[in-house]
């Protein structure tokens, strides 16, 4: 299992930076894939080729017949597989790495000034960058940048998962028969050739197909839970806010048709504006009124 150390502690780094839900996607890799691969599939597939036998003398028919059977071997294709769905989290792992390195140069400046006095300090907090991704304890909060390349990250993933299933149902299906008929050339008929422990062979075949439709779908929910949770988060950032209208609703903007009435509404806010810091509250809609009188009549305004 030594050739799976580098990719075992590539990705254990990628777990302190997870979600619970990738938590237990690299859990069912590392276990279910990884060990179940190299303790009991290349075993069973040790035999493959030595024992796939034809009934038949032609020099070269066996080799072409097991060609035609197995495209690529079971086991190099779930080694591909694996390697190809824990790419996009390597990837992660190289922008999260990046991130934590800028930030570190981040805190070490302000750690630098922290000797200035408190003015020329506080100009520096607002001239250079704070950092917004790492905690106060080492770890990584997953939002801004980081989330849209999580969130690529898992899509990609997702899709490696679906192409890789599909893959081996159109390369040999499922499931393994005890005999395969080739007639392939140089072949001069119909051989029958047998596989050694097809049974097995398929129960394994079963076994690693579950396994990763159970990965595609713990990344089909991480990536809903992480949609839920953004939404969340805006919905509560917006109702932080109070949003206070400079401009009259349309629906009222609306009903002013004429010049006339958008000048007596004008004239109007201000006699109230008025009225409200010299303390009279009486008689303003009385001299609003004639104000609009008088600018019907004549077009002036005298108050």
């Amino acid at each position: 299992m030594g050739e799976w150390d580098l990719l075992g502690r590539l990705l254990d780094k990628v777990q302190s930076h997870s979600t619970v839900i990738g938590k237990v996607w690299l859990t069912v890799l590392f276990v279910f894939r990884i060990l179940v691969l190299h303790a009991g599939a290349e075993k069973v597939w040790g035999d493959e080729q030595s024992d796939f036998i034809c009934n038949t003398q032609q020099p070269g028919c066996e080799n072409v017949c097991y060609d035609l059977a197995f495209p690529i071997s079971h086991v190099r294709f779930w080694v591909l597989q694996i390697i190809a769905v824990a790419t996009p989290k390597l990837l992660y792992l190289g922008h999260v790495l990046h991130v934590i390195h800028i930030e570190k140069k981040m805190k070490e400046r302000m750690k630098k000034q922290a000797i200035l006095d408190d003015q020329v300090n506080l100009f520096l907090r607002r001239a250079y960058k704070v950092p917004k991704y790492t905690k106060s304890s080492g770890k990584i909060s997953i939002r801004g940048r980081l989330l849209c390349s999580y969130v690529l990250q898992l899509v990609a993933k997702i899709i490696l998962e679906v192409l890789f299933i599909l893959g081996q149902y159109f390369l040999y299906g499922f499931t393994l028969q005890s005999r395969y008929v080739c007639s392939r050339s140089p072949c001069p008929h119909k051989v029958d050739c047998f596989l050694s422990r097809p049974t097995e062979k398929s129960v394994i075949i079963w076994f690693m197909l579950v396994v990763a439709i159970v990965s595609l779908f713990l990344s089909v929910v991480e990536l809903l839970y992480l949609c839920v949770k953004a939404v969340k988060e805006c919905m509560a950032r917006r109702q932080d806010y109070i949003v206070t209208p400079v401009t009259p609703p349309l629906s009222d903007r609306k009903a002013f048709k004429t010049q006339d009435e958008i000048m007596h509404n004008c004239v109007s806010l201000d006699l109230e504006l008025q009225g409200r810091k010299f303390g009279v509250n009486g008689g303003v809609n009385e001299v609003s009124r004639n104000a609009s009188t008088e600018n019907n009549s004549s077009g002036e305004i005298h108050i």
